[in-house]
């Protein structure tokens, strides 16, 4: 009878307001933003919830084809020779603004007018995050980045400056979240009570994976690293798979290979070692998969350069700030400490932080919601 339908209607209602609509804006440089949205986004979906993504460069190409996506512009770092060039960053930045102007407005109007969303998500990109504050809009962040700016741990002396200098652009690229979601492979305290740590978020292609340990060791480079190859060279009694050297093919103990994402995670997982730069992604995939890595961070990126002291700090690898070829005789010797360490390395698929973003976006936002209302009272 018509309780009934009443009731009907009300629960048809409640399940419509489960649904909310959400921002989330990804940032579009390297892969890994993008990869570890994805995962996010798939949950949300899967959830009900309609999603709008807002991102460029790399992150709007991986994403375009499967999410509705809309395109805009980033603020990009120029690195040359392995350093960043801090000033070349600033004014290509400017020379991009009048269209970033327009690609505001256009935003605004389509995504925050007419979607008229609960909430924002961001994974370090700042239009979404400025706009959400603009429009007083709860703000959950989902990076890595923001656990050097949240979470206690000791610096090492010679990176302060540079952490500082760090600290002062994850400030302005994403201005205070109401939640920070932060992935970290290395545990310190969370210095607020709106930060929240989890296990990195892996890629379903890299959770699939059995790893193996075979004879070889991977290398990933990036350019201005062309001079660690040379000293490859000499270490005969080894095999190296090299991949982001620009060559191909065989000569003697080295195997140079063109990019290619299932062969790179195939030659990842029956590696016996990695060698590579110090991104956050590819060491997170290595830990989880109990591979000893070599790290090289790239000078003057300060992100790189924490990873590799957490790396030694944990005892899962060696960094390597300069290039020698004495460190990599030194990791060569210690693998098999490491691996015995990295047995303890606390594997872990992607539940827990799902399962926290599924409770700040049910009904509205309402935890969310609730999240900046304490932050504003604060």
């Amino acid at each position: 009878g018509m309780t009934g339908r009443i009731a009907a209607g009300r629960a048809e209602r409640r399940r419509a307001s489960d649904m909310a609509r959400i921002v989330y804006g990804v940032s579009g440089e390297g892969s890994g933003h993008s990869s570890r949205a994805r995962v996010m986004l798939t949950h949300l979906t899967a959830l009900g919830h309609t999603v709008k993504v807002v991102s460029y460069d790399r992150g709007y190409a991986n994403l375009k084809d499967d999410f509705d996506v809309f395109e805009t512009e980033g603020l990009h770092i120029a690195s040359e020779d392995n350093r960043v060039k801090k000033v070349k960053t600033f004014t290509h930045n400017l020379k991009r603004l009048s269209k970033g102007q327009q690609k505001v407005n256009e935003l605004r109007q389509a995504l925050f007018k007419t979607f008229d969303p609960h909430a924002v998500i961001t994974d370090f990109e700042p239009m979404t995050a400025y706009l959400a504050h603009h429009y007083a809009l709860p703000l959950i962040s989902i990076d890595n980045q923001h656990r050097l700016r949240y979470m206690r741990y000791a610096c090492p002396p010679e990176l302060v400056a540079d952490e500082k200098l760090t600290r002062n652009i994850i400030r302005s690229m994403v201005p205070s979240p109401d939640v920070a979601l932060v992935t970290t492979f290395y545990r310190g305290e969370p210095t607020n009570a709106r930060t929240f740590l989890f296990t990195p978020i892996l890629r379903d292609a890299v959770l699939a994976l059995k790893p193996e340990c075979g004879s070889h060791i991977l290398v990933y480079l990036t350019s201005g690293f062309e001079s660690f190859v040379d000293i490859l060279q000499t270490f005969t009694r080894e095999q190296f798979i090299v991949y982001g050297s620009g060559r191909e093919g065989r000569e003697g103990h080295l195997t140079f290979k063109a990019p290619s994402r299932d062969g790179f995670l195939h030659d990842l997982a029956t590696s016996r070692a990695v060698m590579a730069t110090a991104g956050f992604t590819l060491i997170t995939e290595a830990l989880h998969l109990g591979k000893p890595y070599l790290a090289l961070p790239m000078r003057g990126q300060f992100e790189q350069e924490i990873n590799a002291h957490f790396l030694a700090q944990l005892g899962y690898g060696v960094r390597m700030r300069r290039i020698r070829p004495e460190m990599v005789g030194h990791f060569l010797y210690r693998l098999p400490e490491l691996s015995a360490k990295l047995a303890e390395y606390p594997a872990a698929d992607n539940a827990a932080i799902l399962d926290r973003l599924a409770e700040l976006t049910a009904g509205d936002c309402a935890a969310a919601v609730e999240f900046r209302r304490r932050r504003k009272e604060g």
